[in-house]
């Protein structure tokens, strides 16, 4: 049985991590501060592991929300909301932050698949830095045999809290030969450009930072949207290599050659906001809005006729003539005859990708 003194030391446990939840969302609810920036600052500054919302997430939303009507405090809004959308943490798949449940027999890979309707979700999850290794590539090569032909959007998140994707995995890249460097490197450009030209729409849910190849990969991706707290760069530069997935290509179409030429120079990462204003970034939302923004971007793109979307995608910056054979071959569909006759007929289109 327990003493009471360690039942008054346990009282006042649970009365200071809630008291800290509090603060936490006071200051998130302000805009003092991100979601992320708040849990890194308790690690960090206080000592706190793991940080408020983390831990709120560990052990449910729900209960955290009873506990603090118990002990008399206010329960702030952004929690009442949370729960009421069924956001209860870890054991619902998304409390403050998003958790991974992938699809079987996707447990132990390091790109995780989840499917939720027409669309799909690519959980990166290489601790710690979600690094882009040999490994991860082929895992993402799997993963998009096993989507395309089979759901409508793919949105790329990550399983790390804390970032995107720090970018390739230098050391394991040191240790190959130049022969299956190129391999690799062919590996990963075929899997970037069959999205390009996919009727799978992309979106890339960027969290934290993405770096290097992350920043390449999210480029890839049709859509970007970014978390308050994410980051993008190309600092391939201060190792004295160059982009290699793309981000001398990729980028410019973007931000324009000037910017790119800076940021690829440079190698210095920038804010959401920064890459919303250079055009890098789609749309910026709070921490703890991003996937559910993803989502609902997924579910207006998965309603969308795949033909057209495959075409948009291949003729977008390729000239008039191109815009002219992609418009004959939409026209010619059968998803455009449905969408034609649904919008005379006053009703919504089902599009099946013929």
């Amino acid at each position: 049985m327990s003493t009471q003194a360690e039942v008054e030391t346990e009282a006042l446990i649970e009365r200071f991590t809630l008291k800290a939840l509090l603060e936490a969302c006071l200051v998130l609810t302000e805009g003092i501060a991100s979601m992320r920036e708040i849990d890194l600052g308790m690690m960090l500054g206080a000592g706190i592991v793991p940080p408020p919302f983390q831990r709120a997430d560990e052990h449910g939303l729900d209960g955290a929300l009873a506990r603090i009507e118990a002990v008399g405090f206010e329960v702030p809004g952004i929690l009442r909301r949370l729960v009421a959308q069924g956001r209860l943490g870890v054991s619902s798949g998304q409390g403050f932050y998003p958790y991974a449940r992938p699809d079987a027999g996707w447990d132990d890979s390091p790109v995780k698949l989840e499917t939720r309707g027409e669309t799909a979700i690519a959980w990166l999850d290489r601790p710690p830095a979600n690094s882009i290794s040999p490994e991860v590539v082929e895992a993402l090569g799997r993963l998009w045999e096993a989507v395309e032909g089979n759901s409508r959007v793919l949105v790329f998140a990550s399983a790390n809290p804390m970032l995107f994707c720090a970018g390739a995995d230098i050391k394991a890249f040191t240790k190959m030969d130049a022969s299956a460097g190129r391999e690799l490197l062919e590996e990963m450009h075929s899997f970037l450009d069959a999205m390009e030209r996919s009727s799978v729409a992309t979106i890339a849910a960027v969290n934290g930072a993405a770096l290097g190849g992350g920043c390449e990969l999210a480029m890839a991706c049709d859509f970007r949207i970014a978390a308050q707290s994410a980051s993008f760069g190309q600092p391939e530069i201060s190792l004295g290599i160059i982009p290699g997935f793309g981000g001398t290509q990729r980028l410019p179409r973007l931000v324009g050659e000037a910017k790119a030429l800076e940021l690829n120079l440079l190698g210095d990462p920038i804010s959401a906001e920064s890459a919303y204003e250079y055009g890098l970034a789609n749309q910026i939302v709070p921490d703890h809005e991003l996937l559910d923004t993803a989502l609902r971007w997924a579910r207006k793109l998965a309603g969308q006729a795949p033909r057209a979307v495959e075409q948009i995608k291949q003729v977008s910056g390729e000239g008039i003539e191109a815009e002219k054979q992609g418009f004959g071959a939409a026209f010619a569909s059968e998803d455009a005859r449905e969408g034609i006759s649904a919008f005379i007929e006053k009703r919504r289109a089902h599009f099946t990708g013929n």
